[in-house]
């Protein structure tokens, strides 16, 4: 078969990204331009700002990215963008930067889902991945736990009933006085630290959903009645054991459920070391096969999209030029016009 190489865009939040991808799994180009340190002032993504900055720095993106794969627009075979979920005003940039290139180039689009990407990242790192599988998808906005049957097939098994996982980790680092944003911080200051404080852990006895609000707000009530009693190293580690425990319960479940032995990490949490370490242990005690992406496709990047949108284009699926952005898209949810 032809090679079938996408240019990606990805702007559904704070980083404006464009990639080249071959076939799904071999990256050309991929280049990010991070927006953190003009968000960081403010404690979190400010949206109008966000899309103001992917306006200013999209086309340059583009061009880069071009260079960086020695390519011009029009050697490419297809366009791509993320439509959904995201943030709608930072969606629409790209979305629209990608549509308009289609048109232009008389080339096929293909509006990609977001968290699918996620997943799909994990191709890249690993050319040998294959479905089925369990991905524990493990973001800012999204905790899941899925079922990949096929490249383009997609059961949840759980999701979270509040907050994201990574929401979570961003507002406990908050609250201990951690700059944005919180996570890695959380993860750096919890390996100087023991896990000496009991915090809850939320199961449901019929479902493996997610809760983390307990947790979250366990940590806020500790700090607000200790205040400088409070060992910070010890906090985070005691919070991050406590969401892994929850997490890692649930995703055996949810093997031993479909008796599957292959399991994948994704969203940005998944560049947790504490998470990754559980999981191997996890792995070796259980015999499965454990995959996470490289720490550079773990957080939004294009490279991921450019994945999705090839096992999407050799599917069947396309979209058409009035595809708009849609900010709640869930895990699950397609729309192919």
């Amino acid at each position: 078969m032809k090679d079938l190489v996408i240019l990606a865009i990805e702007s559904s939040c704070d980083e404006t990204a464009c990639s080249i991808v071959k076939n799904g799994r071999e990256v050309l180009g991929n280049v990010i331009a991070t927006q953190i340190d003009i968000h960081k002032r403010f404690g979190g993504v400010v949206p109008e700002i966000a899309s103001r900055n992917h306006v200013d720095c999209i086309s340059n993106v583009v061009q880069e990215c071009l260079e960086q794969a020695n390519m011009k627009i029009e050697e490419v075979d297809a366009i791509a963008a993320t439509y959904g979920p995201g943030l709608v005003g930072a969606l629409l940039v790209g979305l629209s930067t990608a549509k308009a290139l289609a048109y232009s180039l008389n080339k096929p689009f293909i509006g990609v889902h977001h968290i699918e990407g996620h997943i799909d990242a994990n191709y890249i790192t690993h050319t040998e991945l294959k479905p089925p599988y369990i991905c524990l998808v493990v973001s800012g906005g999204h905790s899941n736990l899925v079922y990949v049957k096929d490249y383009t097939e997609f059961e949840i098994l759980g999701r979270t009933r509040d907050d994201a996982v990574g929401e979570a980790f961003d507002k406990v680092s908050r609250v201990i006085g951690l700059e944005y944003p919180g996570g890695p911080k959380i993860d750096k200051l919890a390996k100087e630290g023991k896990p000496t404080y009991k915090l809850p852990k939320t199961f449901f006895e019929d479902s493996l959903d997610f809760s983390f609000s307990g947790i979250k707000t366990a940590v806020i009530n500790l700090v607000h009645k200790e205040k400088d009693a409070i060992n910070i190293p010890d906090l985070c580690a005691s919070f991050e054991e406590a969401v892994t425990d929850v997490l890692l319960t649930n995703l055996l479940k949810a093997c031993r459920q479909k008796g599957i032995d292959t399991v994948s990490l994704a969203g940005g949490v998944s560049a947790n070391s504490y998470l990754r370490a559980r999981l191997d242990n996890l792995g070796q005690e259980n015999n499965l096969k454990i995959y996470y992406p490289e720490l550079k496709y773990c957080t939004d990047n294009a490279a991921m999209i450019g994945s999705a949108a090839y096992f999407d284009y050799i599917n069947g699926k396309q979209s058409g030029m009035d595809l708009n952005a849609m900010p709640y898209l869930k895990l699950g949810d397609k729309l192919r016009k």
